[in-house]
């Protein structure tokens, strides 16, 4: 059994179907599991859930870099249908054969726990509601990704507006912000249907699964055993009491430098200075190089991590119509490679994106020195200290002097930009979280859109202070439209408010020794998901806390640096 497995070839797999497929699993469930065989049976059907996973993010892939592409969407919804669902059974009769043994290889403990937990939630009636899920995920993209607007004569996309919301001129920016903000409303009937469908889908869900909410399912379905519901609710109490005042205090330093009455909407991109916009590049490919040379300056084993990714077309970074929005690594877990997706326009946060997601890419490339029967997926929250520290840790490295895209005075003031942005993310985190938190405890309500614009509205006035929205309010209270984690990956956001800190901690580390920081980042990388979370961020050097204690002393030490590199970027 294992040379077959073993030795299945991807290019022959992805054109299989089930009947093809289902035959290793029967084999693997009528195979001996003992402590001799435990791990070359772990081997085998980590190789089939590869497979599978590999021939899955090839056709997600394919239906973020094309929305309209249908033929592609046709084959990812039958891989679904057919074999996806049929597969999600099978690997829990599976499941169950290796709980029921009582074996434990060594090292094994951390990844028993999360398959124990797998194993409690899964109903069989959930798997075609969890495949409807999936495909209500990619109407959201598709209404999304068709979004566009004309711009002086010129078709642009939601995102290829963005960078006129960082001009000097005023008028200008209020006028490029309506156009976009109307043009996303108009799809607000469309968006609240989705996510009515959605809602009744996850309640259902949850329902079938003993869960008294959907917010208790998916605390079980992410494996979330190191903190609860109330950890997060004290962890939004911290940020408004920690973080909303230096937040604050940062719009009030902005309204003040622009010297305008209210800082409005459009006022939060543009330079407070009222400089002219920094601009990192013109095309993708002098992005990428200069990401290559920043990540060699960081660490040379990431710089050729990211050239390996370059040199097997592992990038698709332009924005462009019927393009997904956002940005996301994924992994192809055979070819044992990531995959970068991100929309560039030619502004910073480009930069700061691909920066992010270079260390998901590298989680992946260090995480591929474990055995193979040990190479399963990291906690979401570690993954994102692996992206929020490489932000961090780059940082240094921006000036076209090391090989990256400024002068030294614009990449002070990018630095300055990032830090501020870093410290503004925690209180709109809090609003997504509190949101998601009041959505899935509250059903009932939540099934009226209405009753969503109003608590979202609510969240956002209670830790969004300082941004007036006067005349503004359907665009304010329709925020949770425009948070895709909220459709297609709900409660999919803490984890960032969560990996900043540990982050923010990495990179306080680095400003002592950056070459032991590093060394400590990639260690910790390379553990993937074979260690809880507080020993992860222990082994990247960071402790694992969401108080107000270790908020206030790294938002005193992110202030500090602010304003020391303001006096360079002045």
């Amino acid at each position: 059994m294992t040379a077959r497995i073993l030795d299945i070839r991807f290019e022959d797999f992805q054109s299989w179907g089930w009947d093809r497929i289902q035959p290793f699993f029967e084999a693997l469930e009528a195979a001996p599991l003992t402590a001799e065989t435990a791990v070359d049976w772990l081997t085998d059907w980590e190789r089939l859930s590869k497979l599978l996973a590999e021939s899955y993010q090839r056709l997600y892939v394919g239906t973020t870099v094309n929305t309209a592409d249908k033929a592609t969407e046709e084959r990812f919804f039958a891989f679904l249908d057919t074999i996806s669902e049929p597969a999600s059974v099978a690997n829990q009769r599976l499941k169950q054969k290796l709980l029921d043994s009582g074996v434990e290889p060594k090292g094994y403990a951390v990844i028993l726990r999360g398959i124990r937990s797998e194993a409690d939630l899964f109903r069989e009636a959930n798997v075609p509601l969890l495949t409807e899920e999936e495909k209500l995920t990619n109407e959201y993209d598709k209404i999304i990704g068709a979004q566009e607007v004309m711009w002086e004569g010129e078709a642009r996309t939601i995102p290829q507006m963005n960078p006129l919301l960082m001009e000097t001129d005023r008028a200008l920016r209020e006028r490029a912000w309506t156009l976009r903000a109307e043009r996303q409303i108009a799809d607000r009937a469309a968006l609240n249907d989705l996510w009515t469908r959605m809602l009744s889908l996850r309640r259902q869900i949850a329902a079938n699964a003993g869960e008294p909410d959907f917010r208790a399912y998916t605390w079980k379905h992410h494996k979330r055993f190191d903190y609860t519901p109330e950890d997060c609710l004290r962890f939004h109490e911290a940020i408004e009491s920690v973080v909303v005042p230096a937040a604050q205090a940062l719009y009030e330093k902005r309204r003040r430098s622009l010297g305008i009455d209210r800082l409005r909407p459009w006022d939060l991109d543009v330079d407070p200075l009222n400089r002219q916009p920094l601009k990192p590049f013109t095309a993708a490919e002098s992005l990428v190089a200069s990401a290559e040379t920043v990540f060699r300056k960081v660490d040379p084993a990431l710089g050729a991590h990211f050239a390996d990714m370059r040199a097997n077309s592992l990038l698709d970074l332009d924005s462009r119509k019927n393009k997904a929005p956002g940005g996301y690594c994924t992994e192809y877990p055979i070819a044992q490679k990531p995959f970068i997706f991100m929309n560039a326009v030619g502004v910073h946060d480009d930069v700061q994106t691909l920066l992010h997601e270079g260390g998901h890419a590298f989680h992946v490339y260090e995480a591929n020195s474990l055995q193979e029967y040990r190479r399963v997926e990291p906690p979401i929250e570690f993954c994102e200290v692996a992206s929020m520290s490489m932000e961090l840790l780059a940082a240094p490295y921006l000036a076209a002097s090391q090989g990256g895209y400024y002068s030294e005075s614009d990449a002070a003031r990018a630095r300055v930009e990032h830090l501020e942005g870093a410290l503004l993310f925690w209180p709109y985190m809090a609003v997504v979280d509190a949101f998601q938190h009041w959505v899935y405890t509250h059903a009932d309500d939540a099934m009226d859109p209405a009753n969503c614009d109003a608590e979202w509205g609510r969240q956002w006035d209670r830790f969004m202070k300082g941004i007036a929205f006067d005349g503004l309010n359907d665009v304010k209270v329709t925020g949770w439209h425009r948070k895709l984690h909220i459709f297609q990956i709900p409660f999919y956001y803490v984890e960032y408010g969560l990996a900043q800190i540990g982050a923010v901690q990495v990179w306080l580390n680095s400003l002592q020794d950056p070459a032991k920081a590093t060394a400590n980042y990639r260690r910790a990388l390379a553990l993937g998901g074979t260690e809880p979370l507080p020993a992860l961020f222990a082994a990247a050097g960071a402790r694992f806390a969401m108080d107000r204690s270790i908020l206030q002393t790294e938002i005193d030490a992110m202030m500090r640096t602010i304003e020391t590199l303001e006096s360079v970027s002045a």
